[in-house]
């Protein structure tokens, strides 16, 4: 928020359909109004516009779109299609600011302008505070104008949008402890301690609020003195907290040549996975996880790809040195690299490049051939999603997408809500392999398709062991092993509890960790599997 300048009109523009944003930036670039006016966005529409213009700027996720809001920055507001708050009209019309709705998934029970002339259609919106343009071409100069205007007559409106620090101490005053925003919390976050706190004029508790808090307003619906908590808990984040960050342009699709680098490692196991972070920002404690999540996994090199809000949120954290994880790994597509891939609708990219090992190693015709492709996929290729804050039906159906393709998913807590996991037993899989043609037991690899996750550590652990696959070598297979067993010990200070499923024989036992987990197997009577697949098929 903060490479923001608070001081120049600033439009936002909130969704996932970028040309909106292109007529705006078209028309400044026009005009030469580029270093008088921001552009800025939330959601996938932000990512796309940044890769338009070197100018526009990120706010952030689908979680900071009512702190932004709220925080008065925004002059205009310009939505398309999905991702939007339903309360947006009521939200901004506190703030001043106008709203523009431009699609007809979205219109805000707003009347169409598109017949009007540009400057009839900002006279309108000047009256009556918002206004729909279906005709798109006409968004340009109609956001941009009534930036310029509506900049001036609400500039020293902005700083008082949100209550100053003393007003945050006479609010939280005003609270009766009744602890109904803390039932309501989809999290159990401390709010109403965090509101005690600052009756004294300590506001690090809410501070911290800032960092985890999803801002859907549940706690203000059931206050019953009508607090507005996430405009408290933004300005004290405002406060304490750094809001500039970086974030890697989203690159798009993975190319050819880029995985004829890194399809065989993968295919054999020496790259011990892909995992793609994608969905919605709906976390159980914050982005921060997904940014440790990742980490984690950067540093034992794992390819790691994110899209959607998600990409966002793991910028939205820095080290002790002050770099975001974009600033410390590549983005290229290969070990201990960092892809950010682009809006949600990019996450397509991540199943594509599965797709692509499958024809460029296996040779498999792509056209008409969906099933042996995704068999492929799911024997061979060590990939696996993470939706850890799926929010919306379109998240799910991306960890569906990638189901369909053979690739596992993990969601986080939340995710259960949609009654939907594909769990295996844990028990013996068959395959049938086609070199010794003949069916045979296998280990369960990957164990489940859609799972979910309880915290981040279980996530963490989770991963490495559904990156393994029927097709691994033993030398993959170690490695996949190695960082199960190293994760579980980190997080959880034991073994994991069903490793002997999943080595086959004494080769797939790491070397650093050998002694250790030959006792381990001992104890539980482990003995070495008779043969493994050569070429795993589930198509017989």
């Amino acid at each position: 928020i903060n490479c923001i300048d608070r001081n120049k009109p600033v439009i936002l523009c909130i969704g996932h359909n970028v040309i909106p944003s292109t007529y705006i930036i078209d028309y400044m670039e026009e005009k030469g109004l580029e270093e008088e006016i921001e552009v800025c966005g939330i959601c996938c529409t932000a990512l796309d516009a940044t890769r338009y213009s070197k100018d526009a700027k990120i706010v952030g996720p689908l979680s900071r779109q009512l702190m932004f809001i709220r925080s008065g920055v925004a002059d205009v507001i310009v939505v398309d299609e999905q991702c939007i708050r339903l309360d947006i009209l009521e939200e901004a019309r506190r703030t001043g600011a106008v709203v523009i709705a431009t699609n007809d998934k979205m219109c805000l029970g707003l009347e169409d302008l598109s017949h009007l002339s540009e400057d009839e259609i900002i006279s309108r919106i000047l009256r009556e505070g918002a206004g729909l343009i279906l005709e798109e071409s006409k968004v340009g100069k109609v956001a941009v104008e009534l930036a310029r205007i509506v900049f001036r007559s609400r500039r020293k409106m902005k700083e008082r949008c949100l209550p100053a620090l003393e007003e945050i101490r006479a609010l939280a005053n005003r609270c009766t402890e009744c602890g109904w925003c803390n039932r309501v919390c989809p999290n159990s976050f401390p709010v109403m301690e965090s509101i005690v706190e600052a009756k004294e004029g300590r506001f690090e508790k809410l501070a911290d609020l800032y960092k985890k808090c999803y801002s859907c307003g549940r706690c203000e619906s059931e206050c019953e003195r009508n607090l507005p908590i996430v405009s408290m808990i933004t300005k004290a984040g405002e406060l304490y907290h750094t809001l500039e960050f970086k974030v890697r342009a989203g690159r798009g699709p993975i190319q050819d040549v880029e995985i004829r680098k890194v399809g065989a490692p993968i295919v054999f196991g020496e790259i011990p996975g892909v995992v793609a972070f994608a969905g919605c920002t709906n976390y159980p404690n914050g982005e921060e996880e997904l940014a440790l999540m990742a980490k984690e996994l950067l540093e034992r090199k794992y390819i790691v790809v994110a899209a959607g809000c998600a990409s966002m949120s793991i910028g939205m954290w820095k080290d002790s040195d002050g770099k975001t994880l974009y600033e410390k790994y590549p983005g290229e597509f290969q070990a201990g690299g960092l892809i950010n891939a682009g809006p949600c609708l990019s996450n397509c990219h991540v199943s594509g490049a599965a797709i692509k090992i499958a024809n460029i190693f296996a040779k498999l015709p792509l056209e008409g051939n969906f099933a042996q492709v995704a068999d492929y996929i799911l024997n061979r290729v060590g990939a696996v999603g993470v939706a850890w804050g799926a929010m919306s039906q379109k998240a799910v159906a991306i960890a569906t997408g990638f189901n369909r393709w053979g690739i596992p998913v993990i969601v986080g807590p939340h995710g259960i809500k949609y009654r939907r996991l594909y769990l295996s037993d844990g028990e013996d899989f068959e395959v049938y392999d086609r070199k010794l043609k003949k069916v045979m037991r296998i280990d369960p690899t990957p164990e489940h398709l859609i799972t979910a996750a309880e915290n981040f550590k279980e996530c963490l652990c989770t991963i490495p062991k559904l990156c393994m696959r029927p097709n691994d070598g033993s030398r993959g297979r170690s490695m996949k092993v190695y960082h199960y067993v190293t994760l579980y010990e980190k997080y959880f200070n034991c073994m994991p509890p069903d490793l002997e499923k999943f080595i086959r024989t004494e080769k797939d036992i790491p070397f650093m960790l050998k002694d250790k987990i030959l006792e381990y197997l001992k104890e539980k009577g482990w003995e070495p599997r008779k043969e493994i697949p050569q070429e795993p098929t589930l198509l017989y």
